[in-house]
């Protein structure tokens, strides 16, 4: 499983998600279904980019947002 860190690019405003996946493909697929879920109306989703990507460890796994 891996912890992986997108900018999405909505509606002209960058949105910083997060999400633990076991592969490239689902990840993606859950970022832009995580924020088609938390708009009110459907969002146009312009881009999704891959800023980091980690292996979660038993010791954890984090990212510094800025």
């Amino acid at each position: 499983m891996k912890l992986y860190h997108f900018t999405v690019l909505v509606d002209n405003k960058e949105l910083p998600v997060i999400v633990a996946a076991e592969n490239d493909e689902q990840a993606f697929k859950r970022a832009e279904i995580e924020v088609e879920k938390s708009f009110l109306k459907f969002p146009e989703i312009k881009e999704v980019v891959l800023l980091e990507r980690k292996k979660i460890t038993s010791g954890g796994t984090a990212f510094v947002i800025r």
